[in-house]
């Protein structure tokens, strides 16, 4: 199979032509898994430091992923990092639970955008303009760029919750429903970063209820 086309960058100068300089990418990690955090990342890249070859980052490789994170982190004029924990996912959602995320990494960023592109979520009550692409994260370099930061910040959460909770398996499939994490699912139950509300934590019909032990 032929490798994806890299994210362009006619979004970007179309607005840096217009003299919009500050354009923030955004995206998260980690809507659909059934444990652990949802992970949004605000990035705004240097026009004269373009990062090359940035892609979505769910068709890049473990190794390409963390390569990018650093040229990335290196690069960029400001990153931003919002994370919302299990606990407030299954309390307002997991559709305000991102956009929440999305906010904070924006509100974190050392810079104002003037622009924010993102992955097809609108943002309300943003101060400045927003262009909410389909398939942002392949089509735009700078949400491509919020995708590597915010896939590779919640993998890194998801490996440290795994020597925490080794059973399920967490460094292997990110708390999303494989086969092996529901097989652990119906064998243990949930443990305490596991999202309540997500239907792949029922087991017969009834929700598990746990204590929570963080």
């Amino acid at each position: 199979m032929a490798p994806s086309a890299s994210a362009s960058y006619r979004y970007e100068a179309r607005a840096w032509r217009a003299g919009v300089g500050l354009v923030a990418g955004v995206d998260e990690a980690g809507r659909g898994p059934l444990a652990g955090p949802v992970v949004a990342a605000a990035v705004i890249l240097d026009p004269g430091r373009r990062v090359r070859g940035l892609q979505d980052s769910k068709v890049l490789t473990p190794e390409r992923r963390e390569e990018l994170f650093l040229v990335i982190s290196e690069r960029a004029r400001a990153i931003g990092v919002g994370i919302v924990d299990h606990g407030t996912i299954d309390r307002i959602n997991i559709l305000r639970a991102t956009e929440t995320a999305m906010l904070e990494a924006l509100a974190r960023l050392a810079v104002a955008p003037e622009l924010v592109i993102t992955d097809f979520v609108a943002l309300r009550a943003l101060a400045c303009p927003q262009k909410n692409l389909v398939d942002g994260d392949a089509r735009c370099a700078t949400v491509a760029a919020a995708s590597i930061i915010a896939k590779v910040t919640r993998d890194r959460m998801m490996l440290e919750l795994d020597t925490k909770y080794p059973e399920y398996g967490f460094a292997r499939h990110k708390g999303y429903a494989t086969p092996e994490h529901l097989t652990a699912l119906d064998r243990l139950g949930p443990c305490p970063i596991h999202r309540r509300t997500f239907a792949g934590v029922w087991r017969q019909g009834e929700l598990f209820v746990l204590e929570d032990q963080d």
